[in-house]
Order: structure tokens, then C-alpha cells, then sequence
């Protein structure tokens, strides 16, 4: 039985006051999105202002390319869907069965602060769905919270982009929140990869999350896994 997945991209395209371009991380959307759809699930886009939401431009060229991104670029029915995204604000988080928050540096912009990320996962969640996140993306977590007010990712295990691959790009510098701090401040229980933009998955419960681009899968892997666990509508 297929799930209805929910994917969420940033709206975010300019890279603080740089002058330099950013938006979702290609990979991080189309290696999930393939995973999940070569397995039949019913997959929706969506971003925070609606519309074309912007990829990455260095997510685009060698050797962050990926043969995930280059399939996605080809397919003509997936890039006319990320030009014409419908708002999430317009739309029903409690007709999903999951979210998957994808990542991007500019994720840190709109997904921590955002009302709809937060009206979003708090209703998925409170039915019963899987909430999921990748690197930057996890920021969309921040902003949720238990039905009693407690912050969603308190006592949770949980996983982002690390401090330390944060200062190797230099995007400690830009980014106006570092994941990895922030999960910490709300109490999550951190935990990262032991080398530095190496793969790793956190799952606790219905929440699932993924550190860095290669991650992606993983998270892809991980709803896989608990949908066949427990079908939607179950």
C-alpha cells in the first residue's frame, strides 16, 4: 500500500548578505524522492512561499552532481513540479502520511520560523505520522512542539549537519542558526557520523532524521521501513 509523503523545500535563495545564491541541496531532494517514488509512494512537493523554489547553484555542477540529480534535471514531470509549487500554508498536513523536510543552506533561513513548517509537523506527528528531515532541513523541527508545549526533539535522538562540517564549508559564518546547536539547546540528543559528511541516520519513533547530503537515502530508506512496519491508515 503506497503513503502520501510530503516534501518541503525552502523558499530562501539568497545566501544571507553574501551576494551568492543558495536554496534546496539537489541531491538531498532527488536522491530521496527517486527512492521513494521508484517504490510506489505517492510523493507531493511543496515550499514555503509557493512557486519555483530555488535549487542550489553549486548543488547543480561537478562534483555535487549526483546521477539522483541528474535524473531529476531530465525529468521533465519533477521540473515542472518544482517550478509551480503550491504554498505549504495552502495546504492539508493531515492528508499526508509523512513530511520529509529537505535540506539546503537556505533551509535555515525559512524552516526554523516559518508557521505553516510548525502547523505541519505538529499534525503529522499528533496523528500518528512520520516526521523526517535531512541536514540543513532539520531545522524545520526547531519550531514544533509536543501537545503539552515541550519542544518536539526534547529527549529525542536526533541528527543534523554537524558543527564541525559547518565550519569546513564556512557556513558557520552565514547561517543565521547552526543546526547541530540549536537540537542541543532544545534538548535533542545529538549524535552525528564519525568522520565528517559520512552517512548517518537518527530514528526515534516517528521522527527520523539525516545529517548531510549523503544522508539523504538513508532517510528515504528509513521511511521505507517504517511504512512497511506500520501502513498508513494502520
Amino acid at each position: 500500500m503506497s503513503s502520501k509523503i510530503l516534501f518541503v523545500l525552502t523558499s530562501q535563495a539568497d545566501l544571507g548578505g553574501t551576494g551568492q545564491k543558495t536554496g534546496t541541496w539537489l541531491e538531498e531532494l532527488a536522491s530521496a524522492w527517486y527512492l521513494l517514488a521508484d517504490d510506489g509512494q505517492r510523493l507531493t512537493l511543496a515550499s514555503i512561499a509557493g512557486g519555483a523554489a530555488p535549487l542550489d547553484p553549486a548543488s547543480l555542477e561537478a562534483p555535487w552532481l549526483t546521477d539522483a540529480g541528474t535524473r531529476f534535471l531530465d525529468d521533465p514531470a519533477a521540473v515542472a513540479a518544482l517550478a509551480a509549487t503550491p504554498r505549504l500554508a495552502e495546504l492539508d498536513p493531515s492528508s499526508f502520511d509523512a513530511v520529509y523536510f529537505v535540506g539546503g543552506a537556505g533551509a535555515a533561513w525559512d524552516f526554523p520560523v516559518d508557521p505553516a513548517v510548525k502547523a505541519t509537523i505538529e499534525t503529522i506527528d499528533r496523528q500518528g505520522g512520520l516526521v523526517s528531515a535531512v541536514c540543513h532541513g532539520v531545522l524545520a523541527l526547531a519550531g514544533a512542539t509536543t501537545a503539552d508545549g515541550r519542544p518536539l526533539v526534547a529527549g529525542r535522538r536526533v541528527t543534523a549537519i554537524s558543527n564541525v562540517e559547518e565550519e569546513l564549508t564556512t557556513f558557520d559564518k552565514v547561517v543565521p542558526v547552526l543546526p547541530e546547536t540549536r537540537l542541543v539547546e532544545l534538548g535533542g540528543v545529538y549524535a552525528k557520523a564519525a568522520e565528517p559528511f559520512g552517512g548517518h541516520v537518527e530514528v526515534d519513533g516517528n521522527i527520523v532524521t539525516g545529517q548531510n547530503p549523503a544522508s539523504a537515502p538513508l532517510v528515504a530508506a528509513a521511511l521505507l521501513d517504517a511504512l512497511a512496519v506500520e501502513p498508513a491508515g494502520a
